[in-house]
């Protein structure tokens, strides 16, 4: 049984583990490797490398990050077909998703790229008489990520490469359940040129979550999961001094007017609620038919669902692949079971689906439950899996207020082919990234990702602008040069421009 090692300053290494975790193929639901898992020992190896690490990685010159970085772009474009199979292997997502994924995530790295322009200071000439004033910024240290199985290179990809381009250091614990495609990363940073120690993967579970919360070298904490969770490291986090990102769960609503194009609407709530086997967190979970729009799209849902090729990740064609652990396919059944019980009506029926040659896969259909009120359990919680409800509303305005009485603010969409209702629901919505007959509207690497409400605990989006300034520190110079044969006197009272 293969074993998959943690990454510490520049070289696979068990680093003293001793406790392991299974790695399934959800397609075959067989063990395909053991991971090791990190206790707190491990943890301060990884860490104290990347203490020693950052000694001269915070002093490289800009040149020299920016080097790595695009380096180490082409060596995502040259492994992309590796990266995405090592991906599906271990997650369950078809090929082209996975590529999808490194795509979305490699556009970070070239964000940072130019990290010398997003770096750039304020200066400012003569506040007072030959007195001026300048700002730069400086890296906080030590960074760690802790991030989900659904997108294990790209969720980390809006992590490190920002972190590392403004001279941090970095320790990454992702998921155990796909844990390979970190170690793959750590090799290609290795080859691109960055200094040992800059970026370190420890595998792990909640005993390496607790010990990276409460490391007292580490300056910030990156964390992307769900809601429960995001709360539980941001008190932890914060409370030992660390900055922390902390973004949770969603429940994104897709909202379709009368007046769009419903076949298209159609076409993209299902590739938007299905795809990765809705295990997104800007995976549209929730269809809600304004008006006259209902019968036709839930019609059109229902016909569109049944048309998903379903199949394990790496056959040519397949659409979606399984989920991700048997517990996930348990939960998602017992979901739609129980959106059926509170009398939603269950349009297309994943339950019970079987894939040729793979029987004991993590296999769910897609799924579309018709009439989900707010009071259902399959409104209320976030399934993370591929399942869409779909509610219906009188109104553009009753939707506007069914998304923001939700506690979840992620993303949204509407569906319409009126600007100006457009412009009407996207100044309502208590929502931080919006889609106009987009249904996916997750932003690019030179804006910031971030929700609302309990989407995102705290006020820190992950990468772009945002991303820059959280991993780093401003700071801010006043100063004068006083001409030798000249003297300035000294005043008590406290300074004031002149």
């Amino acid at each position: 049984m293969r074993t998959i090692e943690h990454w510490i300053n520049g070289t696979a290494t068990t680093a003293g583990s001793t406790r392991t975790a299974p790695v399934f193929n959800p397609a075959t639901g067989q063990r395909q490797a053991e991971v090791l898992l990190a206790d707190g020992p491990e943890v301060d190896t990884a860490v104290a490398a990347a203490v020693k690490a950052f000694g001269s990685w915070g002093d490289s010159s800009l040149s020299q990050r920016m080097r790595v970085m695009f380096a180490f772009r082409e060596l995502l474009v040259r492994h992309e077909d590796e990266l995405a199979r090592v991906i599906s292997a271990e997650h369950g997502k078809v090929i082209d998703d996975a590529r999808g994924e490194i795509v979305r995530g490699r556009e970070v790295v070239e964000y940072a790229c130019g990290i010398a322009d997003a770096l750039k200071g304020g200066f400012s000439d003569q506040v007072s008489r030959e007195v001026d004033v300048h700002s730069f910024r400086q890296p906080l240290g030590v960074c760690a990520g802790i991030t989900p199985f659904n997108f294990p290179i790209m969720v980390p990809l809006w992590m490190h490469p920002i972190a590392i381009a403004t001279g941090n250091t970095f320790v990454l614990k992702p998921s155990e359940r796909d844990p390979s495609a970190a170690n793959l990363v750590a090799e290609l940073y290795a080859e691109a040129g960055l200094p040992d120690g800059v970026f370190n993967v420890v595998h792990g579970d909640k005993t390496a979550v607790d010990a990276i919360l409460e490391h007292p070298d580490i300056a910030a904490v990156s964390f992307v999961g769900s809601t429960p969770i995001a709360t539980y490291v941001h008190e932890r986090a914060t409370a030992a001094g660390k900055r922390v990102q902390a973004l949770g769960g969603a429940k994104n609503h897709a909202v379709v007017l009368p007046d769009a194009d419903l076949e298209f609407a159609a076409s993209h709530l299902t590739a938007a609620a299905f795809g990765s086997a809705g295990q997104r967190c800007m995976a549209v979970s929730v269809g809600v038919a304004v008006g006259a729009a209902g019968d036709a799209l839930v019609d059109a849902l229902a016909r569109k669902a049944a048309e998903v090729r379903v199949g394990p990740g790496d056959r040519p064609g397949s659409e979606m692949g399984p989920l991700v652990t048997e517990a996930a396919k348990l939960r998602v059944e017992n979901a739609i079971a129980a959106g059926a019980a509170q009398g939603a009506t269950v349009v297309a029926d994943g339950r019970g689906l079987t894939v040729d040659g793979h029987e004991d896969g993590f296999f769910v259909g897609p799924s579309v439950l018709d009439h989900v009120t707010p009071e259902m359990d399959a409104y209320r919680e976030e399934i993370f899996g591929p399942v869409l409800g779909v509610v219906r509303c009188d109104t553009v305005d009753e939707a506007v207020e069914l998304i923001n009485a939700n506690p979840y603010g992620n993303g949204t969409a509407l569906f319409t082919s009126s600007g100006a209702a457009a412009r009407r629901f996207q100044r309502a919505v208590k929502v931080g990234m919006i889609g106009v007959n987009v249904p996916i509207p997750v932003p690019m690497s030179y804006y910031s990702f971030g929700g609302w409400k309990d989407s995102l605990i705290g006020d820190s989006p992950i990468h772009g602008p945002e991303g820059v300034r959280f991993y780093t520190r401003q700071k801010v110079v006043t100063s004068r040069w006083p001409h030798v044969h000249r003297t300035v006197e000294a005043a008590f009272h406290f300074p004031t421009s002149s």
